[in-house]
């Protein structure tokens, strides 16, 4: 393997370059690299600076993640990278570190202790750390409140999310933007500088005490169950307190004891089940993608119009139809107040507000849709509506368009029938609200094809979202699995558990909202109609469906709701009471731990079948199903993860 950090001389300015594609991570022999590249610099009369830049598309994307599991296995000793970075800091003549692309965990560690840091505008720098379960380990904690203050430094370390070069330069992250060529750029920063400036030695801006209370308390509202946020918390906080060798030992002890926990081997399975999802067997190496250009959508429904949205935002255009003229201008109305308030809520530009709106246009009839790559059909969930949809669109769409459904349930290969191109047709089923859930199913059906297959993981990566292929039966992966789930929650209340008991059970347990509020939201009709049309046994919830409990939709399901705030209802007691004595089931008290063994244990009793059955490729693929698109806590690793 040739030398993954190099160096050359450039007229008074030593240039390190690292080179361990495909992103620069901090693999073995990396950090080391550079240290030598900086040292041999420093000990070169005739240089008077050193630049250290990434060659490729990014400076350092972080870490090496492979390595965590094999130091949490005990395969590797547990280093620290400290004494290196004080190599650089330490240097006697100034270090710039020039960044592009990105700059991120250990990535932005090393950057900062760097005497001086350079970038190109696009560039992103973040500490994402607690995404995986941890904090940073190799000074963030201590060196970034030093450049930004500690109230900032709590927010990108507590959250995890980056932040633009040109944010960063406002805060004194970054000491100046180069706009063209970022290696000429940063040599002729370096020669401007007298003299280094050690990260350590600047003086921390403190934050008031109100301030970290509301960042404490927005941790636990927005990571509810999370460890590392608080824990990076304290940490960046101690940076206020200790000086910055006691504050590095506080940071150490706090990331080894996250590293070797639960929750950080959960999430790290997790980052790399997320990368396994786009192996597939069926889809030979090198299989070419077809452009999708332009999409259109029939339906301009709940679903529709959200979908329409994923569509705007990545920068595709989409036409939008409906069989309803009215519930089309409904759909175009909503959408454009969607984007008039992210414009008055300061999270869209107004230029970008406008431009993702004028994306998507209405269209009379899908006789518009004759330029669509994909077409993805958004109508109510009933089958033979969906054929009859699908036999119209096969007679208007081009040659070589997707043809695909929203269906959460429906058999795919039914609806190729309705068509004379049964290889372009396959299921996205998008998850409510779909411009805001990652997840995607990519339902394969007999005969969809693996150019098919490939261009929607593709279009999937497009449209920011987590592509999980499932096979064609009834409820694919998710719902498929989530109705046992259900059932065992139902049959809890059945024999004597509290509906609101059973819901805080598994919201203590990590679920973001219980499986009989979930009923509620989408409307018990919903589950009564799917429990009749598969023959399945009646439940006491269809009692409330008889008794007119609809959910959310009426104001009385298993709760009564007040628009989206819900209370415990006797009414409902009574309702299960009667259900139950006429049935001969006895009433029992459940204990909190009793509930999530059962439910949780039929979520995977069904995911082991779904697995046996080959509706899913991996375990792993059904933890990520089931962490980003049905509320399963991330910390735990997704119902299928052994721990």
């Amino acid at each position: 393997m040739s030398n993954p950090v190099t160096w050359t001389r450039d007229n008074g300015v030593l240039v390190v370059t690292i080179d361990n594609p495909p992103v620069n991570a901090l693999s073995p022999g990396v950090l080391e690299g550079i240290v030598e590249g900086v040292e041999a610099g420093a000990a070169d009369e005739e240089v008077r600076a050193i630049v250290v830049i990434g060659a490729g598309k990014t400076f350092i994307a972080g870490a090496d993640i492979r390595e965590f599991p094999k130091i949490i296995a005990g395969e590797r000793p547990m280093l620290s990278l400290n004494p290196l970075l004080d190599r650089i800091e330490n240097a006697p003549k100034p270090v710039v570190m020039a960044l592009h692309g990105s700059a991120l965990g250990g990535g932005l560690e090393v950057a900062m202790a760097g005497h001086y840091r350079v970038a190109a505008p696009s560039t992103q720098l973040g500490q994402p750390e607690v995404k995986l379960g941890l904090i940073p380990g190799a000074g963030g904690t201590q060196r970034l409140p030093r450049l930004v203050g500690v109230e900032r430094a709590l927010r990108m370390c507590v959250f995890g999310n980056p932040i633009a070069a040109r944010e960063a330069s406002e805060l004194g992250l970054v000491d100046a933007l180069i706009d063209g060529d970022l290696p000429t750029g940063a040599m002729a920063y370096a020669r401007t500088l007298q003299a280094p400036r050690r990260t350590r030695d600047l003086t921390l801006q403190s934050a008031e005490e109100h301030v970290i209370e509301k960042i404490r308390d927005e941790a636990r509202r927005r990571m509810r169950g999370h460890a590392a946020p608080l824990s990076a918390l304290e940490v960046v906080c101690a940076a206020d307190i200790f000086d910055f060798d006691e504050g590095l030992a506080f940071e150490a002890r706090i990331f080894q004891s996250l590293l070797t926990g639960p929750q950080a081997k959960a999430l790290i399975h997790l980052f790399f089940s997320e990368r396994e999802t786009a192996k597939l067997p069926f889809v030979p190496k090198g299989t070419k993608t077809r452009e999708v250009r332009r999409a259109a959508i029939l339906g301009a429904g709940t679903m529709g119009r959200a979908i329409a949205l994923c569509f705007a935002n990545a920068g595709l255009p989409v036409q939008l139809s409906d069989s309803s003229p009215a519930a089309l201008e409904a759909a175009m109305a909503w959408i454009r107040r969607h984007y008039e308030n992210a414009e008055q809520q300061g999270r869209l530009p107004a230029e970008e507000a406008a431009r993702r709106l004028a994306r998507i246009q209405a269209a009379a009839s899908v006789k518009e849709f004759a330029d669509a790559g994909l077409i993805v059909e958004a109508v109510s969930e009933n089958l033979e509506l969906k054929r009859a949809v699908f036999a119209e669109l096969d007679a208007v769409a081009p040659e070589g368009c997707l043809l695909a459904s929203n269906t959460s349930t429906l058999d795919i290969d039914a609806l190729a029938a309705a068509t004379n191109r049964p290889p372009d047709v396959l299921g996205l089923h998008f998850f409510a609200p779909a411009n805001v859930m990652r997840l995607l199913e990519v339902v394969r059906g007999a005969d969809t094809s693996p150019e098919v297959i490939a261009t929607a993981m593709e279009l999937a990566r497009r449209l920011r979202k987590i592509a999980v292929v499932a096979g064609n039966r009834f409820g694919f992966i998710g719902n498929r699995m989530f109705a046992p789930y259900r059932e065992a929650a139902i049959q809890c209340v059945q024999e004597g558990a509290l509906p609101w008991v059973v819901d805080q059970a598994l919201e203590q347990f990590g679920m973001a909202m219980g499986p009989l509020a979930v009923g509620d939201l989408a409307g018990l009709d919903i589950g009564h109609a799917i429990r009749r049309e598969a023959g399945l046994p009646p439940t006491v919830e269809d009692a409330l469906v008889e008794a007119g409990r609809l959910g959310q939709k009426n104001g009385r399901g298993w709760y009564l709701w007040q628009g989206n705030r819900r209370s415990s209802d006797p009414g409902v007691e009574k309702v299960v009471r009667a259900w139950s004595e006429e049935r001969g089931i006895a009433h029992r008290t459940f204990a909190a731990r009793d509930i999530v063994d059962r439910c949780v244990e039929a979520l995977r009793a069904e995911g082991r079948k779904v697995i046996e059955e080959g509706i899913a490729l991996r375990a792993s693929d059904i933890d990520i199903v089931y962490v980003n698109g049905y509320g399963y806590p991330a910390w735990r690793g997704g119902p299928m993860f052994e721990g």
